[in-house]
């Protein structure tokens, strides 16, 4: 009687395992559904996170909690200092981002450097187009500073382990857009690292996803 009673209690433990998978998770928490995920958020590569579609912030500012891979990055008390009415949407308006720490949270986008790409204008720390195959981002206006980063190389990691050198060309301009400048983009996010073809390629993630998060540090 006594084997049959622990196989019953064995039994009762694994029909309760996936109960735990369908736990709510907040900001890179782990999930297989939509409903696995607080709130808003949406599971993406199996992990909770902001929905772009309706343009939640909850994890890209640091809320939401952890869980994840990747520690929340601090708001360090930045706050939109505005908005800006484009393509019948309003977009926040940032002059400062998130604190820069030993890895500081952020989103990796796709950015076309050459001329008559994606990003506009030529860079801003020198004026001139690059070739997408060199390994190369222009960082939100917080993190650019000014242009204090042009030329340095910050280090990028992805959530794969794999991470990548790159150099500061450009500002990611989180209060300005919706011009020809800004090749009629609204302004960008304050925790954006734009990478080149080159970056995500050296990271080992695909284009076409569009965002991965990932952590930088200044070299």
């Amino acid at each position: 009687m006594s084997k049959l009673a622990l196989l019953v209690a064995l039994f009762v433990w694994v029909m309760s395992l996936p109960s735990l998978s369908r736990a709510i998770s907040s900001c890179n928490g782990p999930c297989q559904t939509l409903n696995d995920c607080k709130g808003r958020l949406i599971c993406i590569n199996g992990q909770c996170n902001d929905d772009p579609d309706i343009g939640t912030h909850v994890c890209s500012s640091g809320g939401g909690g952890g869980g994840g891979k990747f520690p929340p990055s601090s708001s360090n008390g930045c706050e939109a200092i505005g908005n800006l009415h484009c393509k019948g949407k309003s977009f926040p308006q940032f002059k400062c981002s998130p604190r820069v720490t030993s890895s500081t949270r952020a989103i990796l986008t796709n950015n076309d450097f050459s001329r008559g790409g994606d990003g506009g204008g030529p860079s801003e720390c020198d004026g001139k187009f690059h070739h997408n195959s060199q390994r190369i981002v222009a960082l939100s206006t917080g993190w650019y500073n000014g242009g204090s980063r042009c030329g340095k190389k910050i280090r990028i990691r992805a959530r794969n382990g794999k991470s990548v050198l790159a150099k500061v060309v450009d500002e990611c301009d989180s209060i300005n857009g919706c011009d020809k400048v800004h090749a009629h983009q609204p302004p960008c996010r304050n925790n954006i690292v734009d990478g080149s073809n080159g970056v995500w390629h050296a990271l080992g993630l695909d284009i076409d996803v569009g965002e991965e998060p990932v952590v930088w540090s200044d070299a």
